[in-house]
């Protein structure tokens, strides 16, 4: 559990690159952009959450705050464009990437506990 801190701000910072890099250097997965961009997203919700279980509200701040930060960086790229639609689906997946490791947090709780018993 201790390297999930470590991959959930290498993800944010890989992202980070990607988003804010000239256009040649974004990966093709073959997927819609904002398919790439939900999953993204979603992946780095998931992984705060599970980093840090008991800060809630800042990992939601953060993934959060990070999606409207970067799509705001790429307004003053010349090579990118921040629209608000690519931030909705960026949203989108950050929220339900946090709130999905939540839930897995709770589940692993609960079967710890069953163990245990």
């Amino acid at each position: 559990m201790r390297l999930i801190p470590v991959f959930a701000w290498l993800l944010l910072a890989a992202i980070a690159f990607v988003t804010l890099a000239p256009i040649g250097f974004r990966p093709n997965t073959g997927y819609s952009p904002s398919i790439e961009r939900f999953l993204a997203f979603g992946a780095v919700g998931l992984c705060f959450a599970l980093a840090y279980p008991r800060r809630l509200w800042l990992v939601l701040a953060l993934v959060l705050g990070a999606a409207i930060g970067l799509e705001a960086l790429q307004l003053v790229s010349a090579s990118r464009h921040g629209r608000l639609f690519d931030l909705a689906v960026k949203l989108a997946g950050g929220g339900l990437g946090v709130a999905a490791g939540v839930l897995a947090q709770r589940v692993w709780q609960r079967v710890v506990a069953k163990r245990a018993a």
